[in-house]
């Protein structure tokens, strides 16, 4: 069964995609959730209409995205936490960086930044999903509080 996404989804598509799934996936989750719409002949008319229409827009949110991508890369970000003898008292999250990038003058949801389990201090490395295609690497060094 084809459905129109209306919102992203992980390991299934992004908004506006096209994408088959199997029909209790789509009438039993999907459709009554609000994540998807049935793709009738109708609907992928508005879809190609609105989507024709937003193409310029697309492009300069794109452009958007990888201006504020190569910020990111170049911003010195640390983050200080309690530490005893290298050892961190619980680990840096989505949320602290995000709040770091915050206190820094970039907004950036928590949601869309991925970070491993960091549990020592020193130089890390992130990912923040800025665009469907468009990703940035935040570096951060991550300092004991005095």
């Amino acid at each position: 069964m084809e459905v129109i996404l209306i919102k992203d989804m992980d390991n299934l598509g992004y908004a506006n995609d096209i994408v088959s799934v199997k029909p209790g996936y789509a009438n039993n989750y999907l459709i009554p959730q609000g994540f998807a719409k049935s793709a009738t002949v109708a609907a992928k008319k508005v879809l190609a209409e609105n989507l024709k229409q937003r193409a310029h827009k697309d492009a300069k949110i794109l452009a958007d995205a990888q201006t504020l991508a190569t910020k990111i890369e170049n911003l010195a970000l640390t983050i200080r936490v309690k530490a005893e003898d290298g050892k961190l008292f619980g680990t840096v999250t989505s949320a602290d960086l995000a709040e770091a990038l915050a206190a820094k003058g970039v907004e950036i949801d928590r949601k869309n930044i991925t970070v491993d389990s960091v549990k020592a201090l020193g130089e890390h490395e992130a990912s923040a999903r800025l665009h469907r295609d468009v990703r940035a690497v935040v570096k951060f060094n991550v300092v004991a509080e005095e």
